[in-house]
This record gives C-alpha cells, structure tokens and sequence, in this order.
C-alpha cells in the first residue's frame, strides 16, 4: 500500500512551481504531437523508451505511454530500445534486463541493459528514424545519459536521424560536484561534467554531438523538440517513476546527495517504502530512527542488509532543508557518517570512485576535509563546466 501511494504521488502533472503558487503548465516534447507526427509518418521507426516515457492526457490525469500512444496512431514502429530497469521500468538496479516482446504491442523490445548497451547495427538495421524519449533526473549517475550517448553514436555511425522529445530535468536548476576525470569513465559517467550539471537531456545531447564526445568524434543527425514553459528555475513534480527505487519526489531531490552511499558500506533505503529517502547502516550509533532492509520484487531482492536493523537518518522531509532549496549536494550526511562509523579504511567500496568519477573526493574524506575545503576543489572544474554547459541551452537560466 506504501508503494502505491508514491505511485500516485508520482502521477501528477509537470506544472512551472513557484514559491507555492501554480502557474503555467510545461509542455514535454511528447505532449507536443503536432509538431513532430508529420515527421515521424511514413517512416520505419525505432523509439528508445520506458515508464516514465509518457503523454499527459488533457482530458483527465491519466498518463499513456508514448508506444502506446504512436502505437494506437497506427505509426510503424518496428521496435524499442530499452534502457536499464526495462521498457516496462519493472527491473531493478543493476539486474540485466532481457531482449522481449512487449505484451501490450506485440513490438519487439530490444534491451541496451542486457547482452550489449550500445546498439548493434542489426538493432537499427531498416530503421529509418530513432525517437528518444527517456526521463533523466539531472545526476551523471542515472545511466540514461549513458544509453543517450551509445545510441547516439550507433545512430551517427549507420546516419540514421534521431529525434529527441525533450523533458524537464527535476534537479535542473543547480550545478554542483567533482567533475568526472577520464580514468573514471564507465557507464555511470562517461563525459567530463560535474554531478549534478543543470540541463535538460535534449541540452545534454547537443553537447555530446557538439563537443565530439562519442567514439571518433562521429555526430549524429539531432533534432530536438524542446520543452514549453521551461526554465533551468523552474521545479516540476514528474509525471512516472524514472526508475524502480525513485519513487517520490523528494527522493529524486536526494538522489545527487545519497548516490554516493552506494559506494559505502551503508544502506540507502533499498528494501524499505522509502529508499533514497533514508540512510543507515547496523553500526551507526544512533536510536532515533532504523530500519530493516528486505526484499521487495520489482524494486530491490536481496538488498544490502536484509533482515538486519540499520540505524541512520530519515529524510522523507529532506528536500525541505535549505540545502535542498538552494540546490546543492548534502555532503554533511557523508562525511559525518564516516566519522560515525570509525573512518574505517573498508567504508569505502571500489564503485565509490566511479560514483565520484575521481579518486580525489575519496581522498579528501579519508583526510578529513571539511565540506567547505571539498567544495573549494570543485570550483575550477565547475567554471570551465559551465563555460561549455552555455553553449547548448535551449532555456533561459
């Protein structure tokens, strides 16, 4: 019942929040139909999508797949590429996800998180434009900026088109963290930005084909549809879950800050109603607030600590603090609970690194650093960051 209640807290309309007051609705690239059917029909199409890849319906708060929608138009779409966690988004983090034939369609899904991730050119043979419609939540680590770049340059490599349906980034109104150094480059970080990096994913895929960052520095034929009523200030409530263990806004609002625990030895909620919300792990010493990790089919099986009482910190109010508000990642929480758990050199898992996309922000803990001295050394890789972020925007800042 917990879990079906984020759902519904999830199923909400992408509105332009200000201080507590509604204003003007914002319009995802998919909900503008008028302005890319013509371009879609007659076509032999491949579309890249999930749950969360939705049309607002107008006539009431019922969201419909973009499959279905293009599907039930009679639009050739001849398969679809999913990414981590599955078409359907019933796959948990880091589980391998199936080539299948999706129930509702009969289309043949083909899976970027399975055998392959990037697509092979069997996967885009015949295919005469690729739709992409993917929800990313603003953070290097969320992998769907990954999938973006390996189709992409699958895409550049065989001239096939593709368009991208924009869609508003929920931490898309700050710039924050290390920026990823090349030895650190894997699938949860493959370009040189920061963390957090302030941009929608049709503004991130034209700098990936501006700045020559995919293999050989091939390009692809990119168009956008961009958003309505969109500013890099404006806050938006999601309309779908963008990943099984993202379940509410607020976690998605944590999810820059907490990320970096699942480099750790400690919890971050997977197995409870509320992960990314909570944090905690058997040795910290606190007894304000525990919880017992479990089994939960579709989000997390098996998670770490199952069946043991972790104590830690509950944050289902978090994206209430000031942190939050101003837009920044909470570093007090990692580095308090180092110091809380002894600075034990095993607190630090190898994946740390990559979460970071340097040794340096490891180091700096391990040295005892204050929050203030580590944002210090970010600054100058923010700064040349932002001078390149500046020339892809397509919203105002």
């Amino acid at each position: 019942m917990a879990f079906k209640n984020h759902l519904l807290r999830l199923v909400a309309c992408l509105v332009l929040m200000g201080p507590g007051l509604l204003k003007s609705q914002v319009m995802t690239g998919a909900q503008q139909t008028d302005r890319y059917l013509p371009i879609l029909r007659g076509k032999r199409l491949a579309v890249v999508a999930n749950q969360a890849s939705v049309i607002m319906n107008s006539h009431g708060p019922r969201a419909v797949n973009l499959v279905d929608t293009l599907y039930r138009m009679g639009l050739d779409i001849d398969r679809i590429l999913s990414p981590e966690h599955g078409f359907r988004g019933q796959t948990e983090a880091g589980q391998l996800v199936e080539d299948e034939i999706d129930a509702a369609t009969g289309i043949r899904v083909i899976s970027l998180y399975g055998k392959h991730k990037k697509p092979l050119p069997e996967d885009l043979e015949d295919i005469d434009l690729v739709v992409f419609d993917l929800q990313d939540v603003g953070a290097r680590f969320f992998t769907y900026l990954s999938t973006l770049t390996y189709v992409m340059e699958a895409c550049g490599e065989k001239h096939i088109p593709i368009l991208a349906l924009d869609r508003p980034n929920p931490n898309g109104f700050y710039i924050d963290g290390p920026v990823l150094k090349k030895k650190y480059a894997s699938f949860i970080g493959l370009h040189p930005v920061p963390v957090v990096y302030g941009m929608t994913i049709g503004e991130y895929a034209q700098m990936v084909n501006g700045e020559g960052w995919m293999k050989n520095g091939i390009r692809c034929l990119l168009q956008i549809i961009p958003l309505q009523n969109y500013t890099h200030h404006t806050r938006v409530s999601i309309m779908e879950r963008p990943s099984p263990n993202l379940t509410t806004m607020n976690a998605i609002l944590l999810y820059p800050s907490l990320c970096f625990f699942e480099g750790t030895t400690v919890s971050v909620g997977r197995g409870t109603d509320h992960p990314f919300e909570v944090f905690g792990h058997p040795g910290l010493r606190t007894d304000t607030f525990s919880f017992v990790p479990r089994s939960i089919p579709g989000m997390s099986l098996h998670p770490p600590f199952e069946g043991k009482t972790c104590y830690g910190k509950n944050l289902k109010e978090g994206a209430k603090n000031e942190n939050q508000k101003e837009g920044r990642i909470h570093l007090l929480w990692l580095l308090d609970t180092f110091k809380d758990l002894g600075s034990d050199t095993s607190f630090f898992t190898p994946y740390f690194d990559q979460l970071a996309g340097t040794d340096q922000l490891r180091k700096e803990i391990q040295q005892g650093k204050t929050e203030d001295e580590i944002r210090k050394s970010w600054e100058p890789g923010i700064n040349e960051f932002k001078k390149i972020r500046k020339k892809y925007l397509l919203y105002p800042e």
